[in-house]
């Protein structure tokens, strides 16, 4: 009974079994508590939605409502002061090893709860056993783990489940999500994709794409990327026990069209991190020119804009004062990378401007590519002739 239970497992079983727990666990959270309650992305079926909740009620004692509460508060205020989990604002040690802690301190914040926490379950078993008796459940699973596995490789494994979420998910994906990996997308928040390959925390890697569509049932946007969370969700829809509400959107194009009309305006805005992407690859061909230029007239000013393409289509938020004032320097000095650097601003204006009319965004939106094709800057031509074909 101490080193063995009622499955009798070998050192691998238990290895597996502990494996095979805790990814149960993490697609209960990716699903269910990240893309079903907290974003809406999909709904499943009753009974689908109660296993994942009695099982993360056994596995985590989290609740439904606490966790959705703070998810949504780290996207309303991401990277501010009042972000729960920002590793820009917390520094990355402290949300990679401490994530927990500040999850469960947010918990504790009962505004956070009651203006984000709404829609989640809230019938009687929810009310009065797994909100109410939150550890009964963790303290069942560490019962039912020594009874199959053995005292002593029970209590490894139920340490194991313990430990999986609160390192995983409040510590590599909130913490490394935030600080290392690569970005997809250009969001105004410092999310990374830490790998392209979805597997160990159920597509959680990849944070950047779910922080460019927060609300997509996917989070893979590139053909090499795989979520496996979004497999798991495509079963459930084979079996009848999902259906999918919102995915990112796909852009669609048309023949360019003499002057960008509503359709346009609506599609640029509806795609915008597509367009961001289109105009860095065109921010670049417009530094790749200028640095040929300098290098046959000029190669003084080739070696100060050596390295300077990363930053171009950053914000300067995200640059630091050293960067901000050598790029300054280099853009004062050379029109064409100014003006497309300029333009990138103006472009992003917008979706920015909430409290413009459509007709006075489609005007900007017209006058933005009139004043491109009339720069004589070719990338910039070319990209604004590309703006008129989104459909």
């Amino acid at each position: 009974m101490i080193f063995s239970g009622v499955l009798d497992l070998s050192w691998w079983g238990l290895i597996l079994a502990a494996l095979a727990f805790t990814h149960v666990t993490i697609v209960a959270v990716t699903v269910f508590l990240h893309r079903c309650q907290a974003h809406r992305a999909l709904e499943l079926h009753p009974a689908v939605s109660h296993f994942f909740r009695f099982w993360l009620w056994l596995t985590t004692g989290m609740v439904t409502r606490e966790w959705a509460a703070v998810h949504r508060k780290h996207h309303a205020k991401c990277e501010a002061a009042d972000d729960p989990h920002s590793p820009q604002i917390y520094g990355i040690n402290r949300v990679l090893w401490l994530g927990a802690v500040l999850y469960a301190r947010e918990c504790g914040n009962r505004e956070t709860i009651e203006r984000y926490g709404h829609g989640t379950p809230d019938d009687w078993v929810e009310r009065n056993i797994y909100s109410r008796y939150s550890f009964l459940g963790v303290t069942l699973m560490a019962l039912a783990d020594m009874l199959l596995f053995g005292v002593l490789p029970g209590l490894a494994i139920f340490a194991v489940q313990m430990l999986w979420i609160p390192f995983w998910a409040a510590g590599v994906v909130n913490g490394i999500g935030h600080w290392f990996g690569y970005r997809n997308w250009q969001t105004a928040d410092a999310s990374r994709n830490i790998v392209p390959f979805g597997i160990l925390i159920g597509g959680e890697e990849l944070h950047n794409n779910h922080h460019a569509y927060a609300s997509s049932a996917k989070l893979s946007s590139k053909w090499y990327e795989l979520d496996i969370g979004w497999f798991y969700i495509r079963l459930l829809k084979c079996a009848g026990l999902a259906e999918v509400k919102k995915l990112a959107p796909t852009p669609r194009f048309s023949k360019p069209k003499p002057t960008a009309d509503f359709e346009t305006l609506h599609a640029v805005i509806a795609n915008r991190y597509d367009v961001l992407a289109k105009y860095a690859k065109s921010l670049k061909a417009t530094y790749a020119e200028e640095l040929r230029r300098l290098r046959r007239l000029a190669p003084q000013d080739a070696k100060m804009m050596k390295g300077l393409k990363r930053w171009l289509h950053r914000d300067e938020s995200s640059l630091a004062e050293s960067e901000r004032a050598r790029l300054a320097q280099v853009l004062a000095k050379h029109q064409a990378l100014e003006t497309a650097y300029t333009m990138r601003k103006e472009l992003m204006a917008l979706w920015d401007r909430s409290t413009a009319s459509r007709e006075q965004l489609l005007k900007q939106l017209q006058d933005w590519c009139r004043r491109a094709e009339a720069s004589g800057i070719r990338p910039l031509q070319e990209f604004s002739q590309r703006l008129r074909c989104y459909a």
